[in-house]
């Protein structure tokens, strides 16, 4: 379909530069997503892979500094569809 936006299957490597390596490809790919010109898919357990970067090494006396709900949040913001397989 004509219509239908491009799409990329992003890595948990991929994920990670797009969401904190604002002058990486990946990130422009992510904006791109977000404005719907491109549809970027990643799997579900590439989440994993971020939730545990950002859970071990954003943290202030000895916390996360992010609640489980904000991180939900997060994850549900991102333009990505997750995919199982």
């Amino acid at each position: 379909m004509s219509w239908y936006p491009e799409g990329y299957l992003f890595s948990t490597e991929n994920l990670v530069h797009a969401i904190f390596d604002r002058d990486s490809d990946e990130n422009k790919l992510l904006m791109k997503a977000a404005l719907g010109e491109i549809e970027l898919h990643a799997k579900a357990k590439s989440w994993n892979g971020v939730l545990w970067l950002i859970t071990s090494m954003l943290k202030e006396n000895g916390e996360s500094i992010y609640s489980g709900k904000e991180l939900g949040e997060l994850k549900n913001s991102l333009p990505v569809v997750w995919v199982t397989k």
